[in-house]
């Protein structure tokens, strides 16, 4: 579905500050995976969200999407295929429009010919929609999204992330920002749209227990490399201990536990 091979992405090249963030990457990732990735700050997780997405080109390598290469497509060719939330919940919604206009103006991808505009069985439709997430936002459906909470933002911006129906999904920190109730409620909710639609899903995370009990495949990147790729059994059966000595082993650094490992 999605393939990088020998990605390289250079920062300052030239210059004192010069940074190689990602070094000869290679990763495919299948249809109907669910990938969660770990590793510390500076791994590379986000700078490799940004190459897949098309927010920056590599300095060199290649990216194909169902065998077509995109290396050279903006992010805004990409946006079709791929749905991205970030950590801060207000960058996922227009916080100055409400509720139902957001939803109409994402939804309008959805509703291929029909022109952007508030019908009954579009109303209809989105409270429905906002019902699952069950934050009685189907009755504050006029209120500007600037009003509402983190989590509900974050909830209202995965719901119409899913309801776009993107390719690929990637899920940048995307419950760190909120306090523990709120992100166990939008983790709740991922886990429900992903079985539902079936996504094709990558989350970054910096809890290593989480990585570990979602999705079927674990990435654990370091120093612009993917230096674990485990699915499976192998995941099936790790723990967070076995996890911090495998990339002891690896990496031969001395860790003694996962804040340390991902700080």
């Amino acid at each position: 579905m999605i393939k990088l091979e020998k990605i390289n992405m250079v920062f300052g090249e030239g210059t004192p500050n010069r940074n190689h963030v990602l070094r000869d990457l290679d990763l495919k990732i299948n249809k109907g995976d669910f990938i969660t990735i770990i590793g510390s700050n500076g791994a590379g997780k986000t700078t490799l969200y940004n190459v897949i997405s098309g927010n920056l080109r590599p300095t060199s390598g290649q990216v194909e999407i169902n065998n077509k290469p995109v290396t050279r497509d903006p992010e805004y060719k990409r946006a079709k295929y791929i749905g991205r939330i970030f950590q801060d919940p207000l960058l996922g919604t227009a916080g100055n429009m409400s509720i139902v206009d957001n939803m109409l103006v994402n939804g309008s991808k959805g509703f291929k010919g029909l022109k952007i505009s508030l019908n009954r069985k579009k109303r209809e439709y989105f409270r429905d929609q906002l019902t699952r997430l069950d934050m009685d936002l189907e009755n504050r459906m006029k209120d500007n999204v600037g009003m509402l909470s983190g989590g509900q933002r974050q909830a209202l911006t995965l719901l119409m992330m899913s309801l776009s129906r993107p390719e690929l999904v990637l899920l940048d920190e995307h419950t760190a920002a909120l306090d523990p109730r709120n992100a166990s409620k939008v983790l709740d909710l991922t886990s429900r749209f992903i079985d539902e639609y079936n996504f094709t899903v990558m989350m970054i995370t910096h809890n290593m227990q989480q990585a570990i009990d979602f999705g079927n495949r674990l990435l654990m990147m370091d120093e612009g490399r993917v230096i674990v790729d485990i699915s499976g059994e192998e995941k099936k059966n790790m723990t967070v201990e076995a996890l911090i000595k495998k990339f002891h082993e690896i990496r031969k650094k001395d860790f003694t536990s996962d804040e340390a490992l991902l700080s």
